[in-house]
């Protein structure tokens, strides 16, 4: 179904330790976290805060452990703060990626964001951005794609709750105003879900310019307590919102079946940040793994 040489698997430390909300898993270290993440056989990791900031060390005990870096999540601020300031910050972060062996960098605007926002509802109080602003973003991703391509490296976007870049509307938006040599699609699963967007639509309008892939699952009963309480984003994940492929509403087989149709190359991320005392992370990993090699071959 899919190429092994291809693609390839990875999974993300906020399972283990949530950078957004660090009481989450704040006992857990990062030499846990990867060692764990190996141990579920998984060969790719994103980066999270406690990660080493030595380039050095950081590949050493990813060396160690038969891992690599797939990809780090890059806060944009496009909308709210000069360009120079995101290309300074955005250039030291395509940089340190590249050493330590990325060759992808996923991008999210966070003007005006609220998905850090404990009281906040995320599903009526999200940002949209004026026609000003959206011009404003795409000319700066464009920049960022083109920064990024300077290093053979490709720039995805990744749309997020909480975020301008949220809906269908807006990710059509986001692509239609992008240059497609230099912006590309992170496909998350469950922000797509957790919207009431359509994955599968997504993915069948926007294949060719997908270049990441982050798998994630949603529970149902949560999601229609966040719907029916207005929770913020951040209780929904506390709550339990998203969990790992397979565990959750999501059917994963006709995304599977477009993406080995159309021949996509690159990583598959596991990313289900859950509350690591509800949801042992180790044991959710081979979950997670277990499913996609059952689903995939791979």
């Amino acid at each position: 179904m899919f190429d092994k040489e291809k693609v390839k698997l990875g999974i993300a430390p906020i399972a283990w330790t949530n950078d957004d909300m660090p009481e989450l898993g704040g006992e857990n270290t990062f030499e846990q976290c990867v060692s764990e993440m190996a141990l579920a056989g998984f060969t790719g990791s994103e980066i999270g805060n406690k990660y080493p900031k030595d380039p050095e060390v950081l590949k050493k005990a990813l060396d160690l452990r038969g891992l690599t870096i797939c990809n780090a999540w890059f806060s944009s601020f496009l909308t709210t703060k000069p360009l120079g300031e995101t290309v300074d910050a955005f250039i030291k972060h395509r940089d340190f990626l590249y050493e330590v062996g990325a060759r992808v960098i996923g991008a999210a605007e966070q003007g005006h964001s609220i998905q850090g926002m404990m009281d906040v509802p995320v599903l009526t109080g999200k940002p949209c951005f004026a026609d000003e602003e959206w011009k404003r973003l795409a000319d700066g991703l464009n920049e960022l794609g083109r920064l990024a391509k300077q290093k053979g490296m490709i720039l995805t976007y990744h749309h997020h709750m909480g975020t301008g870049v949220q809906t269908f509307e807006e990710i059509d938006r986001l692509m239609d105003m992008t240059d497609a040599d230099y912006v590309y699609l992170l496909f998350d699963t469950g922000h797509l879900t957790f919207s009431d967007v359509d994955a599968e639509a997504v993915l069948r309008k926007y294949v060719k310019r997908i270049k990441h892939v982050h798998l994630k699952d949603v529970r149902k009963e949560v999601l229609e307590k966040v719907k029916k309480e207005n929770w913020s984003f951040l209780k929904a994940v506390k709550e339990g919102v998203f969990t790992v492929p397979g565990d959750g509403m999501i059917n994963y087989d006709p995304l599977f079946k477009i993406l080995a149709e159309n021949g996509y190359t690159g990583w598959f991320v596991v990313e289900a940040e859950q509350d690591p005392a509800k949801a042992n992370p180790l044991e959710y990993a081979i979950k997670a793994r277990k499913f996609i090699r059952e689903k995939t071959g791979l």
